[in-house]
């Protein structure tokens, strides 16, 4: 260890005393003093003014003294230095270690050092920084090695919007209901022209005057492999509305990820909107949508971008989707029931999944947002890779806002995937 001192303000007079103490300690060898539980023990008797001794001591620390002790961040500290200024007590000089005044100072044992961890490849860390800042828009990107325990990232602590990526904390309380036996996945459930949101809704069609009967399971089916936004919601204020989700999230663990007010409200509000019943099914939003000037949506849409309501960092869903896959969200059944769904999304089919190859899994939740003239928002891919010897990845990439044309998109993601699967 380097001491610095940084003033030099030295009485030279006597301060060669404590030199010659410390180069004693030096040549008797500092380091086999330091054996039997770490007791430190400096012997010195100096004829000398203690101040003086202190300061040449500095002297010496500021050309650079050093210790010749192994590891000495742990040893050498304030009561050493303490030892040394005491033993420059007036009333004698440097006698042999038989005669001296001996003060001791017990230091802590050394506590074992933690095993080092696994450090993540270094072509991966470059492969996901040359991606990330190579793409022409805002991107995190957040790769979690959940046997070695680390983490890749770019921009990974950024809050970004989720979108439909959100659906997968709705599933999460669902099952979590169920593990409770609050819910059940056969439980029926009929929805009404009211329920309906807007956007992706494939059982929209399905929906007549007296409502369409199905059940908790289906819904949940539909929500996870087709982004069903009405069915997402039906089951959202199954298990309580934004407000469970989010104190659900918090109770569970999973950091640095927010819900925002449902997809009715989310969608309305990033548009400059309030939502109103009656435009339930959507048509009227997106007429009253296109009706709004430019500059009034675009005010908007910069309100939202600048602080998501449903933001979640890319790090915060790589830490939700490990939690999920180690089995500490939901038990054991209702997790290979959930990770099932996932890997049989038909959403986003070249996006992660472009980079996959023979043998490797992906389940996944994909996300897209708003769209404003040419600008893009809320286009994401998260999910749980595998390979075929089972070493498992939680992977996100969410591009927060770009220009560029849907295959780019798709190609950054699938390059993700690819540099994973190249460096496992």
């Amino acid at each position: 260890m380097r001491i610095s001192a940084d003033n030099d303000r030295t009485g030279a007079s006597s301060g060669t005393i404590l030199g010659q103490a410390i180069e004693k300690l030096q040549h008797q060898g500092l380091s086999d003093r330091l054996r039997h539980r770490g007791q430190i023990i400096a012997t010195a008797a100096i004829r000398s003014d203690r101040w003086a001794c202190l300061a040449r001591f500095l002297q010496l620390a500021r050309r650079g003294f050093t210790l010749p002790v192994a590891h000495p961040s742990r040893f050498f500290t304030a009561p050493l230095l303490l030892s040394l200024l005491i033993s420059c007590a007036p009333g004698g000089r440097l006698e042999s270690a038989a005669h001296a005044a001996s003060v001791k100072h017990i230091a802590k044992a050394a506590e074992p050092t933690e095993p080092e961890r696994p450090q993540p490849p270094a072509n991966l860390l470059n492969a996901v920084q040359r991606l990330g800042e190579a793409f022409d828009g805002q991107v995190g990107i957040s790769v979690r090695d959940m046997d070695e325990g680390w983490t890749v990232s770019f921009n990974g602590d950024r809050l970004v919007p989720q979108q439909s990526v959100s659906k997968l904390w709705v599933a999460i309380a669902v099952m979590d209901a169920v593990d409770h036996g609050k819910l059940s996945l056969s439980d029926p459930v009929t929805v009404r022209r009211s329920d309906l949101t807007v956007f992706h809704q494939p059982i929209r069609p399905l929906v007549t005057k007296s409502g369409y009967r199905t059940t908790i399971g289906h819904l949940l089916k539909m929500a996870l492999t087709r982004s069903a936004n009405s069915c997402n919601d039906v089951l959202l204020w199954k298990v309580g509305g934004p407000k469970a989700i989010r104190a659900m999230l918090a109770r569970k663990g999973v950091d640095d990820v927010s819900f925002g007010p449902g997809e009715r409200k989310l969608q309305a509000k990033t548009a400059g909107l309030e939502w109103r019943p009656e435009w339930a099914g959507g048509w009227g939003f997106l007429k009253a949508r296109a009706a709004m000037p430019y500059a009034a949506r675009n005010r908007a849409l910069k309100r939202y971008l600048a602080a998501p309501y449903d933001g979640a960092s890319a790090d915060g869903i790589t830490r939700g989707l490990m939690l999920l896959k180690k089995g500490k969200l939901l038990s054991a059944g209702s997790t290979r029931h959930l990770l099932s769904l996932m890997r049989a999304s038909r959403t986003g089919p070249l996006r992660l999944r472009s980079g996959l190859r023979d043998g490797w899994t992906l389940a996944h939740k994909t996300g897209t947002g708003q769209e404003l003239g040419n600008l893009s928002t809320g286009y994401n891919d998260v999910g749980i890779l595998v390979s075929p010897e089972g070493h498992r990845y939680a992977v996100a990439v969410m591009i927060a806002t770009t220009r560029v044309p849907i295959p780019t998109r798709m190609r950054l993601m699938g390059n993700v995937t690819r540099a994973i699967i190249r460096t496992d």
